[in-house]
């Protein structure tokens, strides 16, 4: 069994957000994503694959499709396959997510 403790996956980075990984197999990820003030991941798509986002610290503006919602820690939201998504931290804290990343079996 393979154990690890999420303190040691929480760097940030001042270039860019930073994409910690917790683990990989060939069918799905998780990791960390670690925003400073101001960082965010744009909007995107995975024609393949559904994701997770569950905040852990912070807030950020979460966009799904044509819609942008402000989470908070606790909360989190899912990314169907085909659908735009991105992250932003707007504040002037730093925003810790933890995402599941996972092939769409419909």
């Amino acid at each position: 069994m393979h154990v690890i403790a999420l303190s040691d996956f929480q760097q940030f980075s001042h270039e860019k957000m930073k994409k910690n990984n917790l683990f990989e197999t060939s069918q799905f990820f998780c990791d960390i994503y670690c925003f400073e003030p101001g960082q965010e991941q744009r909007g995107h798509i995975h024609g393949e694959q559904d994701k997770v986002y569950i905040v852990l610290e912070g807030q950020g503006t979460f966009q799904i499709g044509s819609e942008n919602q402000v989470l908070g820690t606790g909360q989190g939201t899912m990314a169907p396959a085909g659908e735009e998504h991105g992250v932003k931290n707007h504040t002037g804290r730093r925003l810790k997510v933890l995402v599941f990343v996972a092939p769409n079996h419909a």
